[in-house]
């Protein structure tokens, strides 16, 4: 079972995403103030629509004016028939200038007043998709690239924030101000006017409909270029050392180079057909000025109307282009927001592969055994993992998994903390089947020590605290004390407050272990986990890390996943993991005189170990033969 789309795919829709974004949009119950801004908000969009319309009436009344003061032609009908004075001209020019101040204001104001609904609605929406994607399961993640579905998170925040602006604050605006100034064309002038004004904007769209249409593939292959470029990138800066381990510098240059340059041809194409989009927006709006402002000659020229209608129409055209061109760019962007929002809320229509059941209970642990039994797991069908394991860890015992490479080991803490579902079988804590239980109580009663410690890229405090955020300074210090790593934190200049870097890499391993077991300590949890807690250090660090885990541990149910078998000789348990199932199961001097797969395991160890040691001295004698002979010379 896999996590899986709750919808099928389809073609993003401005109606459809509009719908599922209109509850983000429209503010809860408990958030009046957002709905008077929207309110608010409308309110100024109509006036401020009604200010632009009436806009090219000043202009228009300020030329007949000035025409009619300079006796160049009998004065015209209108407001400013009254008074040729010079002061006439003057003042509606005034206006005119007041017009435009008052449409600017009222349509800054209207989007101030919006944005903090808008981007209210952004929050909301990015903070779901976020606490979704920590729901969803491990498979999920490990079958993505972080650095790819951060992407995914950051454009659809970005594209709804777009979507909201454009609709809300470009579109609406646009085609209630379209509406008036067909019904001024209509009125001051005929039906013809609005008849060639409605056609051009109408071949207008199609023209731009049809090119954004084409360019859309071009603008998709382009995203899809970024992401892995930086998802490339990110990959290979987490990677840092084993780059410089490898030499790969210039390898992971070229591969990274491969993706820019598949991005520098789609960005190339993408730039070449907004250019053709532009020029033939250009010229069918010109066109269609150009045949209104003829038909406004025409009727200056016999007399039914003014220069300043002359005027009036080029000013109101012109005025109607700035939105008109814009709608050009409205639309290829609210393509492009509705395949990054489409983005976002396909993964927020993934059901996650392992959720409480309806009216799951929290985990009640009275003593803290766990059961396995008959659990059958396999991750592809084709290759089972688990095959029938069942073992009882008993309460504040030690229980050991050993075994060979791939034989399910880690899978098996995976399932106890419900990473994933067993195909068969029960998991048990303390009789409660755990696929029964809400996982929050799960996980809290479940202490982890992995062999691969990550840090937050904070603080070492901050990652200490992180077992037990409530947890006082004290309770913190004395976590990391038990940990034996509380003097080394006071030896640093700043103390808990020493920033440990990306994934911890300020800190040696052992630190690193250290600070993962001083979290557990702190978590308090009644079960504990180590997974192969050691493997990963030299010898000496891993007796001191070893230690502090025994202290750990005692008193708790304990489940190591053990790779070297030294740290496990005392464990009450000690289960062998072969091919999926429990092949041997025993104390340590029980396995060892069974002469089984165990006992080959430790001698292979052991002569390994035996080796590594002679290997060592023979280093030794050779590094004093040398300085016995510098001495001598």
């Amino acid at each position: 079972m896999t996590d899986v789309p709750a919808r099928p795919d389809a073609a993003p829709g401005l109606g459809g995403t509009a719908r599922r974004l209109l509850p983000y949009l429209w503010p809860t119950a408990d958030r009046p103030d957002l709905k008077r801004r929207i309110y608010f908000a409308f309110a100024l969009l109509i006036v401020a629509k009604l200010v632009t319309v009436v806009m090219p009436f000043t202009f228009k009344w300020a030329t007949d004016a000035l025409v009619a003061a300079t006796g160049s032609a009998p004065a015209a009908a209108g407001p400013v028939s009254l008074n040729w004075l010079w002061g006439g001209p003057v003042l509606l020019t005034v206006l005119y200038g007041l017009t435009r101040i008052l449409m600017a204001v009222l349509t800054q104001l209207r989007d101030g007043l919006f944005a903090k609904v808008a981007m209210n609605a952004v929050r909301r929406l990015a903070l779901e998709t976020f606490r979704h994607m920590h729901a969803l399961s491990l498979r999920f993640h490990l079958e993505r690239k972080t650095g790819g579905l951060t992407r995914v998170l950051e454009r659809g925040r970005n594209g709804i924030e777009e979507l909201v602006r454009l609709i809300v604050l470009q579109l609406a605006p646009t085609i209630l101000e379209f509406a008036l100034v067909l019904g001024v064309l209509t009125y001051e002038f005929d039906w013809r006017f609005a008849a060639v004004t409605a056609a051009m904007v109408a071949c207008y769209l199609a023209y731009t409909y049809k090119a954004t249409e084409w360019r859309i593939g071009i603008r998709k292959r382009m995203n899809e270029s970024d992401t892995d470029a930086n998802a490339k990138a990110v990959d290979s800066l987490l990677n840092y050392e084993t780059v410089k381990y490898f030499g790969s510098e210039a390898r992971e240059t070229e591969r990274y180079d491969r993706s820019m340059a598949t991005y520098e041809r789609a960005s190339t194409q993408a730039y070449t057909s907004l250019a053709v989009l532009n020029a033939g927006q250009a010229a069918i709006f010109t066109a269609g000025m150009t045949a209104v402002m003829v038909m406004a000659v025409r009727d200056v020229q016999s007399g039914a109307a003014s220069i300043g209608s002359f005027v009036m129409v080029n000013a109101m055209m012109i005025q109607l282009f700035i939105p008109l061109n814009f709608m050009g760019m409205l639309y290829r962007e609210i393509k492009q927001a509705l395949v990054d929002i489409d983005a976002m809320f396909g993964i927020l229509a993934r059901n996650p592969e392992v959720a409480d059941k309806p009216g799951a209970a929290p985990l009640q642990v009275t003593e803290g055994a766990v059961t396995f039994e008959d659990v059958h797991f396999a991750y592809v069908p084709e290759r089972p993992i688990l095959k029938g394991v069942s073992f009882h860890v008993p309460a504040g015992r030690t229980v050991a998994i050993v075994g060979p490479s791939g034989a399910g080991k880690s899978t098996i803490s995976r399932l106890l903390f419900r990473f994933y579902e067993p195909q068969a079988g029960r998991i048990l804590i303390d009789g409660q089947d755990i696929t029964s239980v809400q996982q929050q109580s799960l996980r809290s009663a479940i202490g982890m020590v992995p062999q691969d410690t990550v840090l937050f890229n904070d603080t070492i405090g901050y990652n200490v605290r992180y077992g037990r955020w409530e947890a006082q300074d004290g309770d913190v210090g004395e976590a990391a004390r038990l940990a034996q790593i509380d003097h080394f934190i006071r030896t640093l200049p700043e103390g808990y407050e020493t920033q440990v870097g990306e994934r911890g890499l300020k800190l040696s391993g052992g630190e690193k272990q250290r600070v993962a077991i001083a979290r557990t300590i702190l978590k308090g949890p009644p079960i504990l986990v180590l997974d192969e807690a050691t493997s990963a250090l030299d010898s000496f660090t891993e007796k001191e890390i070893q230690d502090a885990l025994d202290r750990v541990s005692r008193g708790r149910t304990t489940l190591v996943i053990a790779h070297r078998l030294s740290t496990i000789v005392n464990a009450d348990e000690i289960l062998v993991l072969d091919k999926g199932v429990v092949a041997e199961r025993g104390t340590h001097g029980e396995l060892l005189a069974r002469g089984g797969i165990y006992a080959a395991l430790w001698n292979r160890q052991r002569q390994a170990q035996e080796a590594r040691e002679k290997l060592k001295e023979a280093e030794a004698d050779e590094a004093q033969r040398v300085e016995r002979a510098a001495i001598s010379a």
